[in-house]
């Protein structure tokens, strides 16, 4: 095995990447307190080709030199956008017939693994912040609740952990649909 140079990787330029059909999630995040959390999201994101992130609350905002430490340029190429009530959106979200996803861990929750997409269905994921997970006011209003199973003593994941896991997830399951 060898290792592939960069210039073996066929990266998208960010035109190829603004005009290439996106991937049909959203990222919500509300109220990160941690601005490395932030731009490792938006790496995720790009590397899916997310449509895009929304921002609410506290959640701090592009252009920042913390969040560029780890998004390493994708909020260059991930559309975003901030709002400061994280309710508004989700209503906004259900209105546009996107299905809304907290990913908590909530009564009768949809472990991961057991969630099933529905074809041509574009979804929102929801998540909380770092200390409080989803508001319980979001969780009411969301069509669904997906829960990452965990067999630890924390049965806590880092949200950007928590982010990449149920992207990739989803993803998978979107492309074999």
């Amino acid at each position: 095995m060898r290792k592939l140079e960069n210039s073996e990787l066929n990266r998208k330029s960010v035109t190829d990447f603004k005009t290439s059909e996106k991937t049909p999630l959203i990222l919500v995040l509300d109220d990160i307190r941690s601005l490395h959390n932030i731009g490792s999201v938006f790496r995720t994101a790009d590397a899916f080709l997310i449509e895009k992130i929304i921002l609410c609350g506290i959640t701090a905002t592009p252009p920042n030199k913390e969040i560029h430490k780890t998004a390493l340029g994708a909020t260059e190429t991930v559309a975003w956008e901030h709002h400061d009530n994280v309710l508004e959106v989700i209503a906004i979200l259900k209105k546009e017939n996107t299905v809304t996803l907290a990913i908590e861990q909530v009564e009768s929750a949809v472990f991961l693994q057991d969630f099933k997409v529905k074809k041509d269905t574009k979804y929102a994921l929801i998540f909380g912040n770092e200390v409080h997970g989803v508001a319980q006011e979001a969780v009411a209003l969301c069509d669904c609740c997906i829960e990452i199973p965990q067999l630890g003593t924390k049965h806590s994941l880092n949200i950007s952990v928590s982010a990449g896991i149920v992207v990739w997830d989803l993803f998978c399951k979107m492309s074999f649909a």
